[in-house]
């Protein structure tokens, strides 16, 4: 299995560099942190989701969350609940370099649902087909579907939604084996991904509690799917896909992670500044520090996580990797 996920997977006319794929996780998969996955062997990054109304309307923070500067191919996610917006933002995207336009209707988050966007789209197939027609026909990049497998557990509607991208010219179908009423929660069902790959003829990638080089095993053998996405494993750790699909030039001692943190945190400062990168920045140290140096006392972690001085809080978090490192049981690095 480990020869197949090091290969690359045609989409159309781009390819990926392997088949252990960065999930797009919004407000965490910002550019610094796919630069990072990217340089350290991701097969492909995606951004994290960006309005579409918003990007067409120039907010400045859609411009920010769809930048790609030294990612190849440079995937942006698209999310909306309006054909006109979703086709005027894929040709903003495709203008400013994007080689391809993924289409969000896999969030479970309430403030995107509760505007009938994300996950809320599978329960309306309809709007959902509406939009992706609108966005492929706007552009000449591949455009792909990311999905649940629908809305809860008497709505499991996936095969018949991707059937459907297909048909109106998607390239690529992402299933995320939970319903969206889960949210997180309990396993995600690989088997029910199977019933997607049983009706579509173009790439599947599958989703859902994929951490180990086991789960990747196990999750294309029982999904059928031709790649897998990782998503919430790589928080603390960027590099996870790329160790994961071979990588073996990742960061394992504590001094070479320390470093690998302190590299991370000065990216986001100069990404966004130094007010927006200190705030920015803590959910990430936080991760860092759980999977790292989870013995730290409550007082030290606090200090790192509300401190707005930024040579203190590298000193700090080197000092609390290095003094307290920890490798978790089963950690791939």
């Amino acid at each position: 299995m480990l020869e197949l996920i090091r290969q690359p997977l045609k989409i159309d006319q781009i390819a990926t560099r392997n088949r252990v794929i960065q999930a797009p996780l919004s407000g965490i998969s910002d550019l610094p942190f796919r630069q990072l996955a990217f340089e350290y062997g991701a097969g492909m990054v995606v951004t994290e989701m960006v309005a579409s109304r918003e990007l067409v309307c120039n907010s400045a923070e859609s411009f920010v969350r769809m930048q790609g500067k030294g990612i190849t191919p440079h995937v942006v996610q698209l999310a909306g609940r309006e054909a006109k917006w979703m086709r005027d933002a894929a040709k903003i995207c495709a203008d400013s370099g994007a080689d391809m336009i993924d289409i969000n209707m896999g969030c479970p988050a309430k403030k995107v649902t509760g505007g009938y966007s994300g996950s809320a789209l599978m329960k309306d197939l309809d709007l959902a087909r509406e939009l992706i027609a609108a966005t492929v026909e706007a552009v000449e990049i591949p455009v792909s579907v990311k999905m649940r497998l629908g809305w809860d557990i008497d709505c499991i509607n996936a095969p018949e939604l991707a059937k459907s991208a297909e048909d109106l010219g998607a390239k690529l179908i992402t299933v995320h084996g939970r319903t969206r009423n889960q949210f997180y929660e309990g396993k995600a069902d690989w088997q029910a991904i199977k019933s997607v790959r049983d009706v579509i003829s173009i790439p599947l990638i599958a989703n859902g509690d994929v951490e180990t080089e086991d789960d990747i095993h196990n999750i294309l053998k029982i999904s059928g799917a031709d790649a897998v996405m990782v998503g919430r494993a790589s928080q603390g750790r960027p590099w996870h896909c790329g160790a994961l699909a071979g990588n073996d030039n990742v960061p394992k001692t504590a001094e070479e992670i320390a470093s690998f943190v302190e590299r991370h945190y000065l990216m986001m400062i100069d990404h966004y500044g130094e007010k927006v990168g200190v705030r920015q920045s803590r959910k990430h140290l936080n991760w860092y520090l759980e999977r790292f140096a989870s013995n730290i006392s409550p007082a030290d972690r606090g200090d790192i996580l509300s401190s707005k001085d930024v040579g203190h809080v590298v000193r700090k978090m080197t000092q609390a990797i290095e003094n307290k490192f920890v490798i978790p049981e089963g950690e791939v690095a």
